[in-house]
C-alpha cells in the first residue's frame, strides 16, 4: 500500500495511544486521515496523495485506517489484510500479471515484497492488519 511511514517520513511520529477505546465503536468511515503526495517515484499517473491513522496495536500488529485519492502509484508491500471501506481501485500484481478490483466489503491479502501498481478510481479507504 503506498503510504507515507516513518521510514519515508522520519519527521512523522508514529500515533503511541489508541484511537479505539475498548467496547465503543468508531465508525470506519469518518475516521480523520491527513493525506501527504506520494513519492514522484511511484507515481504513473495522476496527483495522488495517501495518507494513513493507526488506530491501534495488537502486540506487533497495526491496526489502522488506509486511504488513497485518484490516480496510479506503485508499491511494494508488506504483509497485510485489509478491508475496503469505501471507494474503487484495481490492485496489478507484477509476479504473475493479474489484476483485481476491490471496492467496498472485499477483503484482501498482500505479502511482503509484492511489487504492485494501484490504480485509485474513486478514493480508496480500507481498514489494515498489519
Amino acid at each position: 500500500m503506498p503510504i507515507p511511514d516513518a521510514a519515508t517520513h522520519p519527521d512523522r511520529e508514529p500515533s503511541t495511544g489508541s484511537a479505539l477505546t475498548p467496547g465503543q465503536p468508531v465508525s470506519a468511515s469518518a475516521v480523520p486521515v491527513t493525506h501527504e503526495a506520494l513519492d514522484a517515484a511511484s507515481v504513473v499517473e495522476g496527483l495522488p496523495t495517501a495518507g494513513y491513522t493507526m488506530l491501534d496495536t495488537l502486540g506487533d500488529t497495526e491496526i489502522g485506517i488506509w486511504e488513497m485519492s485518484m490516480g496510479t502509484a506503485t508499491d511494494t508491500e508488506e504483509d497485510e489484510v485489509f478491508v475496503v471501506v469505501s471507494g474503487r481501485a484495481s490492485i496489478h500484481f507484477a509476479a504473475d500479471d493479474r489484476t483485481i478490483v476491490v471496492g467496498a466489503g472485499d477483503v484482501v491479502r498482500l505479502t511482503a515484497g509484492m511489487q504492485t501498481t494501484w490504480t485509485v478510481t474513486e478514493t480508496l479507504r480500507k481498514i489494515y492488519v498489519s
